[in-house]
């Protein structure tokens, strides 16, 4: 028992605190209406069963004593980050107010910018990494670690879908599309900030 609320009190606080996956799902929320964020946040939900696959099966063990792979995640990720934020930064393009949600992404977009943003987060992978050993138990059921992993992914899944409905509530999104630069420089700015940071500190680390 003190295992599974660990787990789901590790979880909650790592979904909820502010990043890239955030500021991804409120852009395609307000951008471009609450279907396109929807699917953002299932795409973030299967961007963490990359994380428990490679953690599960033992393969998170040859990243750690890897620093060439570890570090090329990480730069994958840092560039991931500062590419979106470098596209929302330096969009020049106005998104008119579409409240019947259809807008001008694509679901497959959409899923594939949450997906992406996740998968090489690599701040989800420390979490999902030492989710399992700092807390999990060594040598518990294949299920048992199955079963937390799709935990993680409704966490991630309820969370930002949450976002989703709020940053495309009609009288919101209206308000944040009449100042569209301002906030997508914003969120461009902190993607990018979010990048470069990660980038600093893995070339810190060598």
């Amino acid at each position: 028992m003190n295992e599974i609320l660990a787990v789901a009190l590790i979880t909650i606080l790592a979904v909820i605190s502010p990043g890239p996956d955030f500021a991804m799902v409120t852009r395609n929320s307000y951008a471009y209406g609450r279907r396109s964020g929807l699917v953002s946040a299932v795409g973030v939900a299967f961007g963490v069963q990359v994380h428990v696959f490679y953690t599960v099966f033992g393969i998170a063990v040859v990243i750690s004593h890897s620093p060439v792979l570890f570090l090329a995640m990480k730069f994958f990720g840092a560039g991931y980050l500062i590419y979106i934020g470098y596209q929302s930064l330096t969009n020049r393009s106005r998104v008119t107010l579409d409240l019947s949600g259809g807008g001008q992404l694509s679901l497959w977009s959409a899923f594939r910018h949450g997906f992406l943003t996740n998968a090489l987060n690599p701040k989800t992978m420390l979490f999902v990494v030492s989710s399992y050993t700092q807390v999990v138990k060594p040598g518990s059921p294949f299920g048992v670690d199955l079963a937390y992993g799709v935990f993680m992914s409704f966490a991630h899944l309820a969370w930002f879908s949450l976002v989703a409905i709020f940053f495309s509530s009609a009288v919101l999104r209206k308000a944040m599309l009449e100042k569209q630069r301002i906030v997508d420089r914003v969120i461009g700015t902190a993607l990018i900030s979010l990048g470069l940071s990660l980038m600093l500190t893995v070339v810190g680390a060598k």
